[in-house]
């Protein structure tokens, strides 16, 4: 299979339209099995792996930076041209240390945090530096200027930013253009058949700047897949239970609301004789907003279905049934 490619925002970078999210690399799954999955994705096409320096999901400080550990080893294991061969993402904001200073968007700590990445994924730049969330603490211009040194030092080709709202991505842009600083190219927002929020103010500021958009989360934590049932609990090792982090993921889309939207979903996957993963993903790349959505999996065989979705031809009048079940989602989450 061929994955197509397209470009990344407003700026030249050509990227997969699928890209590869490693935050169950070093906890939800080994060393091993994370190396299986980065093959399997690679080998099928995918250039574009994004990871970040908290990860893996659910961890702790202890583990944070073990993703970066493994994909860099990984890199390292394909031989010394490998690293052109693929476009690497990372992020930084999420705490890293025990001090107050190890965490945030200060000029300091992203300063402290790429010099870390790189080490940790041996490599001596990143094609992607992203801010992981908003730091409301530290003024935008701090961080956009010690982005901007990140840059210039060629630590970084791009920058961009995830989890952010609309209005703050759009200040920040205004403040880089009106002071002559990198600017960001692409947002990392969530976005899935679930949860369409983004679609109200943050996909119409993105469309009108061009920034890249890469959506995480388009199978909903795994709840698109169609194998949880109803009544069941979350099941170990899946992303609903691991740490404060399954928390949030059954905070999002364990409940009632959601299991009969991914009742009717599935139907209508049976019906047009697809796998609800593939469909899923399929809607979310129909949005001509898209850039890449990203992918992850606890195993390799994971992938196939989701894979596919880059073959799949979405029919419109699908599409249109699709918008309308959901349209609920572009709201709000579930009620809590």
């Amino acid at each position: 299979m061929s994955i197509p490619t397209t470009r990344l925002g407003r700026t030249g970078l050509i990227v997969s339209r699928l890209a590869l999210g490693t935050m169950t690399f070093g906890l939800q799954t080994d060393e091993a099995v994370s190396g299986q999955i980065l093959d399997k994705a690679t080998g099928a096409g995918i250039n574009f792996l994004d990871t970040a320096d908290v990860y893996p999901l659910g961890g702790t400080l202890e583990t944070a930076g073990r993703t970066e550990e493994i994909i860099g080893r990984w890199l390292k294991a394909k031989g010394a041209g490998a690293r052109g061969d693929y476009i690497i993402a990372t992020k930084a904001v999420g705490k890293m240390g025990p001090h107050p200073w190890n965490q945030g968007a200060s000029r300091k700590h992203l300063l402290d945090a790429i010099d870390a990445s790189l080490q940790r994924l041996q490599t001596d730049y990143v094609d992607l530096y992203q801010l992981h969330s908003d730091d409301r603490e530290t003024p935008l211009d701090e961080s956009l200027e010690a982005l901007d040194v990140i840059v210039k030092s060629g630590r970084a080709r791009y920058i961009g930013v995830s989890n952010f709202l609309a209005y703050r991505l759009a200040r920040a842009l205004g403040r880089a253009d009106l002071r002559g600083l990198t600017r960001y190219v692409c947002v990392q927002p969530r976005y899935s058949l679930l949860f369409r929020e983004i679609e109200r103010e943050l996909l119409p500021l993105a469309a009108e700047e061009d920034l890249g958009v890469i959506p995480y989360n388009p199978l909903a934590g795994g709840l698109l897949t169609g194998k949880y049932r109803r009544g069941d609990k979350p099941q170990d090792h899946t992303r609903f239970t691991l740490g404060t982090a399954g928390g949030m993921y059954q905070d999002r889309y364990w409940n009632e609301r959601s299991f009969d939207t991914v009742a009717e979903l599935g139907a209508m996957a049976d019906e047009a004789g697809v796998p609800l993963a593939t469909l899923a993903v399929a809607w979310v790349m129909a949005n001509p907003g898209v850039t890449a959505p990203l992918l992850g999996a606890s195993r390799p065989d994971q992938l196939d279905a989701t894979i596919a979705a880059a073959s799949y031809t979405l029919d419109p009048a699908l599409k249109q049934r699709l918008d309308a079940l959901t349209a609920d989602y572009r709201k709000g989450d579930a009620p809590r």
